[in-house]
C-alpha cells in the first residue's frame, strides 16, 4: 500500500516508488515501451482481474488498460501496445524495465537504453560477458547433461541468483548469508577469482570483535541477525585457505578489514535482529580468520564443539540451546578448518598458531573417535541433556548423512570407519526408486527431545528427512574421495536435475526446472521425487565443485593444473578447454587402462615430468594430452 505509481510527464514512462522504504526511499522503478501509442495501468487488480490468474489475466481480454495510477491501490506496472501484423511480417517492440536511484537517473537510463539499437548492443555485451565468464572451464564429455551443467547453468545460477539477486521464487529475501555466499564463491575459483577475493573482505567486515558474525544481513545498512549459530564464522578461514592455496594470492591476508560491535546474544535467546555499529578496531583478513578459529574452539564435556542454536542445519536450533549440546558434524568440519589453517599459518610465518591448530585437530580427532562413533556410523549430535541424535537408539533421525560425508571430506576418520559409515548412507539414505538421497532417516515427527523448528516441516520434506541437495552433493564428493567412482557417479546422476526431466513421466513427478539445482526434493510417500524450491540454493556451487574438482578432477594450484579424476570406466576419451586469463589450453584425456591414475601429461608435444600443466598467459593456444589408466 506504500507503493505509488505515476506516469512520468517528461518521459511518458510508468514509474513506481516507495517513499517509506528506509534503505531506498528515493529509488524509482520504471517501465516504458518504444511505441508512441500505449496503454498503462498501475492497478494489479485491473490487470489480473477479480478472481483472475496470471495464466489468464483479465487484461488480455480487454480492449485497453485504463491508465489508472496513484496511491491506495494494489500496485503493479503494466503496459499494453496494440498493433496489426500481416502474415510473414515482423515487428520489433522494445519494453524497458529497470530502476534508478532518482527520477532523473531513471530518465537517463531510458534515454540510453530505450531504443532498439542501444538495447541490442547492450544485449550483445551481456552475451559476451556470460560467454567469457562461463567459458573458463568448458567440458566435452560423453555425458551431455554433465556438459550442460558445467558449461553454463551451474555458475549462472550461482552468480545471477545467489550473489546478485539473492532471491528466488520460493525465498524472496535479498540478504547475504555469511555461510551461504561464502560457499557460493567456492565455485568461482577458476572463473572469477577477483570476486572470491572481494567477498572474503566484504564478509570479514561482518565479524564482531568477539569472533562471531552476522548470520545474515541486508545491504546497504547492514541490518541483520546476530545468532548463536556455531559454524558461520568458520567458513571464512576455510574459503580463505582455499582461495590462497589455489590462486596464490597471499597478499589478501594482509588486507585491513574492520569489525562490528553490538550487544552479545544472551544465553536465553537464540538470536536478535539489529543494525550493528562499526568498531574502531581493524584487523587483517588473516587476523579475522585466526579469531574465527579461536571462537570455534568451544567444546562440551565430550570434547566435541558446542552446537549452539544450530550448526549447518539451522533447523536443529534446540539441540544445543542451553549451551551444552555438541555437534559431531561440526567436529569434522572444524577438523577441516584446523588442518587448512595450520598449513596457511605456517606459510604466513605464524608457527605458534599453526602448532595450536595442529594440536587442536589431533585432540578433536581423538574425541570424535571416542564419543561420536555409534557402531555402524557416526552420530549427528548430542542434546543438552546428553542424549544422542543420529544413533541407532533413536526412533527418528537414526542416521544423518552429513557427519558420514564429512568424516571422509575432513580426512579425520579412520579409513575403516569412514568406509563403513558411507556404506550405511548408501544402504539407508539412497532412494533409487525416487532418485534422491535423504538428508537423514526417519524424519522427525513426535520425537522427544524436540530438535527445533525442523520438526515444523512435514516429515520427508526439505531438511526434515527429504533430499537436501546441498548434503546430497557432499555424499557424492565423499564417494569420489574414497575412489568409489561407481557410487559417486550414481549419486551425481540421481541428483542431476536434467535426469529428473528427460522423459514426460519424470517431468510429471519432478515438476520443476530441469536446468538449475533444486534446494530439495521431497521424500514423503505421497510426494516422493517432487522438486522443492529451486534457483536459490547453495547446492549449485557444490554441484559445480563436485563435477569439476572431484569427478573430472581438475585441480588448480596457482599456475599449475593437476588431475585427480574419478570417472566412469567406460569413458575412453573426453576433452576440457581451459582458459587461463587470455590463453586457452585444449586438453584431451585418453584412457589407457582401468584405473583413474594419471600416467602421463604432454603439453605441445613435450611430456611433463610433474604430470601437470604449467599455465602461462602467452595468448597462444596450447594442446595437451593426459593419459589415465
Amino acid at each position: 500500500m506504500h507503493i505509488v505509481t505515476e506516469v512520468d510527464p517528461k518521459s511518458g514512462a510508468l514509474l513506481a516508488r516507495n517513499p517509506y522504504n528506509k534503505e531506498f526511499p528515493g529509488r524509482v522503478v520504471f517501465l516504458d515501451v518504444n511505441e508512441p501509442t500505449r496503454f498503462v495501468s498501475g492497478d494489479r487488480i485491473e490487470f489480473i482481474g477479480r478472481n483472475g490468474t496470471l495464466e489468464s489475466p483479465s487484461a488480455m481480454y480487454r480492449d485497453r488498460l485504463s491508465g489508472k495510477v496513484g496511491a491506495g491501490i494494489d500496485p503493479c506496472v503494466a503496459a499494453q501496445v496494440k498493433f496489426e501484423i500481416e502474415k510473414g511480417q515482423e515487428k520489433e517492440i522494445l519494453f524497458t524495465l529497470g530502476s534508478g536511484k532518482t527520477p532523473d537517473e531513471a530518465r537517463e537510463l531510458l534515454r540510453r537504453f530505450g531504443g532498439p539499437d542501444s538495447a541490442r548492443r547492450e544485449l550483445e555485451t551481456i552475451w559476451e560477458y556470460w560467454k567469457r565468464t562461463l567459458g573458463v572451464v568448458y567440458a566435452e564429455t560423453p555425458d551431455l547433461s554433465t556438459n550442460f551443467l558445467v558449461n553454463g547453468w551451474l555458475q549462472y545460477q550461482v552468480m545471477s541468483c545467489r550473489l546478485w539477486g539473492r532471491s528466488g521464487y520460493y525465498q524472496s529475501g535479498g540478504a547475504f548469508g555469511f555461510r551461504d555466499q561464502l560457499q557460493d564463491v567456492m565455485a568461482l575459483i577458476h572463473s572469477k577469482p577477483e570476486l572470491v577475493r572481494e567477498k572474503l573482505l566484504t564478509f570479514a567486515a561482518r565479524q564482531f570483535v568477539e569472533g562471531d558474525v552476522q548470520h545474515w544481513w541486508h545491504p546497504p545498512e547492514g541490518r541483520g541477525v546476530r545468532s548463536r549459530c556455531s559454524d558461520d564464522y568458520l567458513w571464512l578461514p576455510l574459503v580463505t585457505c582455499l582461495y590462497v592455496d589455489e590462486i596464490g594470492d597471499t597478499g589478501v591476508l594482509d588486507e585491513k578489514v574492520g569489525f562490528l560491535t553490538g550487544p552479545l546474544v544472551r544465553p536465553d535467546e537464540e538470536s536478535y535482529y539489529d543494525r550493528p555499529q562499526v568498531s574502531a578496531q581493524v584487523g587483517t583478513l588473516y587476523e579475522h580468520c585466526v579469531l574465527s578459529v579461536k571462537r570455534g574452539l568451544n567444546f562440551g564435556e565430550r570434547g566435541l564443539p558446542l552446537m549452539g542454536t544450530g550448526d549447518w542445519n539451522d533447523g536443529m536450533n534446540w539441540v544445543g540451546y542451553e549451551g551444552k549440546g555438541e555437534s559431531v558434524w561440526l567436529a569434522f568440519f572444524l577438523c577441516t578448518v584446523l588442518k587448512s589453517m595450520a598449513s596457511l599459518a605456517a606459510r604466513h610465518g605464524d608457527h605458534v598458531f599453526s602448532g595450536l591448530c595442529g594440536e587442536e585437530a589431533v585432540k578433536l580427532i581423538r574425541n570424535i573417535e571416542a564419543h561420536a562413533w555409534d557402531g555402524e556410523w557416526y552420530r549427528r549430535a548430542y542434546f543438552d541433556s546428553g542424549e544422542p541424535l543420529g544413533s541407532a537408539s533413536n526412533h527418528e533421525c537414526r542416521i544423518d548423512s552429513i557427519p558420514q560425508s564429512w568424516s571422509v571430506i575432513s580426512g579425520a576418520a579412520r579409513d575403516e570407519r569412514a568406509k563403513k559409515s558411507m556404506e550405511q548412507v548408501y544402504q539407508q539414505l539412497v532412494d533409487r526408486k525416487h532418485a534422491l538421497v535423504k538428508l537423514f532417516d526417519p524424519p522427525f515427527d513426535k520425537a522427544i527431545p524436540n530438535p527445533g523448528y525442523i520438526r515444523g516441516y512435514v516429515p520427508g520434506v526439505r531438511e526434515n528427512g527429504g533430499q537436501y541437495t546441498h548434503a546430497a552433493v557432499w555424499v557424492a564428493i565423499a564417494f569420489a574421495m574414497l575412489g568409489d567412482r561407481k557410487r559417486a557417479w550414481e549419486i551425481m546422476n540421481l541428483i542431476n536435475p536434467v535426469k529428473h526431466s528427460d522423459t514426460p513421466e519424470k517431468c510429471a513427478i519432478y515438476r520443476t526446472e530441469p536446468f538449475v539445482m533444486p534446494a530439495d526434493v521431497y521424500a514423503s510417500a505421497d510426494l516422493a521425487g517432487r522438486g522443492g524450491w529451486t534457483w536459490y540454493t547453495g547446492s549449485a556451487s557444490w554441484m559445480y565443485q563436485l563435477i569439476v574438482k572431484y569427478l573430472l578432477g581438475i585441480r588448480l594450484k596457482v599456475d599449475r593444473l593437476y588431475f585427480e579424476p574419478c570417472l566412469p570406466s567406460e569413458w575412453s576419451s573426453w576433452k576440457i578447454h581451459y582458459r587461463y586469463r587470455e590463453t586457452f589450453y585444449h586438453i584431451t584425456f585418453l584412457r589407457s587402462g582401468p584405473s583413474d591414475r594419471v600416467v602421463s601429461v604432454v603439453v605441445d608435444g613435450v611430456e611433463q615430468k610433474e604430470k601437470a600443466i604449467r599455465l602461462i598467459d602467452d595468448r597462444i593456444e596450447h594442446s595437451a594430452e593426459v593419459k589415465i589408466g
